[in-house]
C-alpha cells in the first residue's frame, strides 16, 4: 500500500476534513475549475439549487495536493466518496498533477464532473451564476460563503483568478441590494 495524493480545487483546499502529511500547491492539466454543478445538498436544494465547482474538461486548474499516509488512505478515500459523491455528480478519477514547487508529478485522486448527470450546469451566463450563488443555501451553509472562502484561499495561495473575484464582487453587490443593512 502506498500514500494517497488528493487534489483539492474548491472547498477541499480550505476544509479537507481528513488528516494529511503534506499540503502542496498543485496544477492539474486538462481540466478547469468552473461553477458548473447545481448543488442540491451542500449549497442548495433540489427546489432552490446553489452552484458549486466541478473539474470540467479543458484548460488547467491550480489547486492543492494533499499527501495522505498509506495507513489512512482507505479511510480517506471512503470519507471523500461520502462527501463528494452524495448525488453522484462527480466521477472519481486518478489524474497526474504537478507539484508546483518542485515540478514533481504525482497521481492524485480527483473528483471530475460527470457531464451526463442532471446536475451538470455547464457554462452558465454570468448573471445566472450570480443569481444562483447569492440565493443558495444547503446542508454545508450559504453558497456565497463557499465562493468567498474559495476566492480568499486562492489569493492566500498566490493564485490570481480575476473571473472569480469579479463573480464574488457581483454576488456581494446582489446581497447588499437585497439587504441594505448588511
Amino acid at each position: 500500500m502506498q500514500d494517497l495524493w488528493v487534489f483539492g480545487y474548491g472547498s477541499l483546499m480550505w476544509r479537507p476534513g481528513f488528516e494529511h502529511e503534506e499540503r502542496r500547491p498543485a496544477l492539474l492539466r486538462g481540466y478547469h475549475r468552473g461553477f458548473c454543478v447545481y448543488s442540491h445538498v451542500h449549497r442548495g436544494t433540489p427546489e432552490r439549487p446553489g452552484l458549486v465547482f466541478g473539474l470540467d474538461a479543458g484548460g488547467a486548474c491550480r489547486g492543492v495536493a494533499f499527501r495522505v499516509a498509506a495507513s489512512r488512505a482507505d479511510d480517506t478515500r471512503r470519507y471523500l466518496q461520502a462527501r463528494e459523491q452524495v448525488t453522484s455528480v462527480y466521477v472519481e478519477a486518478e489524474k497526474t498533477v504537478e507539484l508546483v514547487d518542485t515540478k514533481e508529478r504525482v497521481r492524485a485522486l480527483c473528483f471530475v464532473v460527470d457531464r451526463k448527470h442532471p446536475q451538470y450546469a455547464g457554462a452558465l451566463p454570468f448573471e445566472r451564476q450570480v443569481e444562483l450563488i447569492a440565493a443558495g443555501v444547503g446542508s454545508s451553509g450559504k453558497n456565497p460563503d463557499y465562493l468567498e472562502s474559495t476566492v480568499r484561499h486562492l489569493e492566500e495561495a498566490g493564485i490570481a483568478d480575476p473571473d472569480l473575484i469579479r463573480l464574488w464582487q457581483a454576488v456581494e453587490e446582489r446581497l447588499r441590494q437585497a439587504s441594505p443593512s448588511r
